[in-house]
């Protein structure tokens, strides 16, 4: 017979000596496997070999309801400690301990699915006019093309600061991007964003570009080299600072916005997915729902029977 608790010195003892782990690590294990042996004390069980799955399953429960009066756990924490439990049992069962992994089939809980926020179309015209607006203002007109960019194209702002001057084409209306993995597309740009990007290319970049030794890039900063995407997302913060808008904003937040304002446009999911650059579709799916709370809202406010 094995007790849960001579089990778990082995285990630790293993963790520390033959794997090495990060003295953080290990704490966070050994307080996790602490819990978990006083779930398993108060079931009854003083042998490894008598745990069930069912034990296991009611100890996720437990750190997510907050089981014996403690607190509930987050979903990262909740995980953190089911894992540090199926390595318990893996480790029982690969030193003959015990001759089944009852947590084998026990998952971690998946992290809730954040859905992506969207500005409003107002809100984003007052943050693509908050910048630009005086011609001796060299940042204000290039970060003015930038947001423009990124709300037209829906560019992660890695591929927009990535961008070259010949990446734009002007005539074809469009501008190349390099996505993940190397993989490059073309994406349609509108001409409010070509316009900003003209005003940006004969009014900014000429006095930027001489601060410089001379680069392809098509964003500058202010000692005429590629702009960083540190430096972009400060121009994001300031431009929403001008405008007024409070919250949390994110170049994402422009992405996420062109991807939202699409499909409650009537653009088709797939359609959107390839603007995005995104390898599957289900990626894309997740502004799907955005779409479908609109849809929910207006259905709540315009059917008479709605809230019957």
């Amino acid at each position: 017979m094995t007790t849960p608790a001579s089990a778990l010195r082995l285990y630790l003892d293993h963790l520390l000596v033959e794997r090495g782990t990060a003295a953080n690590t290990l704490a966070s294990y050994r307080r996790d496997l602490a819990r978990y042996l006083e779930h398993l004390d108060a079931a009854g069980v003083t042998d490894l070999a008598e745990v069930t799955e069912r034990h296991v399953g009611d100890f996720l429960v437990g750190l997510r309801t907050g089981a014996g009066g403690r607190t509930p756990l987050a979903t990262a924490s909740a995980t953190r400690a089911v894992v540090a439990v199926r390595g318990l049992h893996r480790f029982a069962l690969a030193e003959g301990i015990v001759a089944v992994d009852v947590a084998r089939e026990v998952h971690p809980p998946s992290p809730p699915r954040r859905l992506p926020k969207a500005l409003d179309v107002t809100t984003v015209d007052r943050l693509l006019t908050a910048r630009g607006g005086e011609a001796d203002d060299l940042g204000g007109v290039r970060d003015r093309a930038l947001l423009e960019l990124l709300y037209s194209t829906g560019a992660r702002i890695s591929e927009a600061v990535g961008l070259d001057v010949d990446d734009v084409d002007a005539t074809e209306r469009s501008v190349r991007l390099a996505g993940k993995g190397g993989k490059e597309r073309i994406v349609p740009i509108g001409r409010p964003a070509l316009a900003a990007l003209d005003a940006y290319r004969v009014r900014a970049r000429p006095g930027l570009a001489a601060r410089g030794r001379g680069t392809p890039a098509l964003f500058l900063n202010a000692r005429g080299a590629r702009l960083s995407r540190q430096s972009a997302w400060a121009s994001l913060r300031a431009a929403a600072d001008h405008a007024g808008i409070t919250g949390d904003i994110s170049p994402h937040t422009l992405r996420h916005s062109f991807a939202t304002h699409l499909l409650d446009g009537g653009a088709d999911l797939r359609v959107v997915q390839e603007l995005l650059g995104h390898a599957s579709v289900t990626t894309t799916q997740i502004y799907t729902q955005v779409t479908v709370d609109t849809l929910r809202e207006v259905f709540a406010m315009a059917h008479p029977r709605a809230r019957a």
